[in-house]
């Protein structure tokens, strides 16, 4: 499902085992906002972009468009003041 208002890929780099990756999927998909969903769990190609992108080398890493947000507790942080909304919709 996509949300009307998510004009920016979204991007979120996890694992399957971190509580803080499931939240903020949850997050994501409770807001009905479409992500790619990259999983870095032994792809040490793709913790390396991870790594690039966020410039961080923990996960959850959450990218809305090029800006890395960060993690969890960021983005929930972003989806409480409003500008979650604001940074999708560009």
């Amino acid at each position: 499902m996509t949300s009307s208002n998510s004009n920016k890929p979204v991007t979120l780099y996890g694992n399957t085992s971190c509580p803080y990756c499931g939240a903020a999927r949850m997050l994501l998909t409770r807001k009905g906002i479409d992500f790619d969903d990259i999983i870095v769990t032994d792809n040490p190609a793709l913790l390396a972009e991870m790594q690039e992108r966020s410039g961080r080398t923990t996960v959850p890493q959450v990218l809305v468009g090029d800006a890395a947000i960060g993690g969890f507790d960021e983005l929930s942080a972003l989806d409480k003041s409003g500008e979650l909304e604001k940074m999708l919709a560009g």
